[in-house]
């Protein structure tokens, strides 16, 4: 099926529904129809996706029609809380809400990843259904739990860490092939990628399959200190899709650390923080050149996580701010003008 084309010049915007799983997806459409936005990157999560119906004909074609009657498309849609579940260690209490009843099952650690798994194969095949060609998600990760590396870790149990993500994602990755659909990972903390060299690890260790790529999104990477352009640019073959949040450091006077004292996601007390697009040390501009320097031209996803705003107010303030950068590109070179001086 060919890819829907943006109702707006340039590249598709999307607003992740991630965050909005409280409300319906009619809901959800009816707002991000209403701000301009061009589509949504829909999670399976809550109401709004379910990866199990993939095969349901008339399911699918209830929520393409329920995106047409908002005037909106989908090019991505997301499965971050079930790929958690594919390789993390424990898997403990914290996953029972957010993998559902089904994969939870009976709670026993592999059999939660087992069927995690599965869920993340029906998602390969619900986007194909869709005519979407790209998920993106999380993939978990068995040697997170190490990452202060204190006491120290033997190299051998961080060789295995990255083996078992290879053989629990391989054989995934092989249903998004035979779907034609691909898997963005989000770099993230807690994830089998997570930095700039985790990340080249992680595709070493499925030795670069081209199912298996990255979701951008600068929000982490800050937090980290991680420079964002360089990671597009570093990655550029592999840049299959983009999240957009802005996140603020240095806060509370140099008293928030950035391990977040354990402190609850919307406390102004932790050490980083989500904000509205433009409040952040996100340098977008510069970001959108790279973006546009190495061709990516899918969509720009709005991800809501902004603790101190209403979300009413900042999803459709992001989405003004962000397409400020998407400039067109010069009808003429700098050469062609100096010769006609010349």
């Amino acid at each position: 099926m060919s890819q829907p084309q943006p109702t707006t010049q340039g590249r598709p915007y999307t607003l992740f529904t991630g965050q909005w799983v409280d409300l319906t997806l009619e809901e959800v459409a009816r707002h991000a129809s209403e701000w301009g936005y061009d589509g949504l990157e829909i999670a399976v999560s809550g109401e709004h996706l379910d990866a199990w119906r993939w095969d349901d004909d008339a399911y699918v074609e209830e929520r393409l029609a329920l995106l047409d009657r908002h005037g909106l498309k989908v090019w991505a849609i997301s499965n971050h809380l079930t790929g958690q579940a594919v390789c993390d260690d424990p898997i403990d209490f914290r996953h029972q809400p957010i993998v559902g009843s089904r994969v939870w099952g009976d709670g026993e650690p592999e059999g939660v990843r087992r069927r995690a798994a599965e869920e993340m194969q029906h998602t390969a095949r619900l986007a194909q259904r869709l005519g979407v060609d790209t998920v993106v998600g999380f993939t978990g990760s068995s040697i997170w739990q190490y990452v202060a590396m204190f006491p120290p870790v033997p190299a051998s149990r961080i060789d295995a860490g990255y083996q078992d993500f290879a053989d629990r994602w391989n054989p995934i990755l092989d249903v998004f092939d035979e779907c034609g659909v691909r898997f963005a990972h989000e770099v993230h903390p807690s994830e089998i990628a997570y930095d700039y060299w985790s990340t080249q690890r992680t595709l070493e260790a499925v030795d670069h399959r081209s199912a298996f790529g990255i979701n951008w999104d600068p929000s982490h990477m800050v937090w980290q200190g991680l420079d964002t352009v360089a990671f597009i640019t570093d990655f550029a073959d592999r840049i299959y899709h983009v999240d957009c949040k802005d996140t603020r450091m240095r806060m509370g006077g140099g008293r928030n650390g950035i391990l977040s004292s354990h402190l609850p996601w919307g406390d102004q007390h932790r050490g980083w923080d989500f904000v509205s697009a433009g409040r952040g040390d996100v340098p977008w501009e510069d970001c959108f050149r790279a973006l546009r320097a190495i061709g990516y031209d899918g969509p720009i996803s709005v991800e809501w996580e902004d603790a101190s705003m209403d979300r009413l107010h900042g999803a459709p303030e992001a989405l003004e701010y962000l397409r400020r950068f998407d400039y067109p590109a010069p009808t003429s070179s700098f050469d062609s003008v100096f010769e006609q001086q010349s």
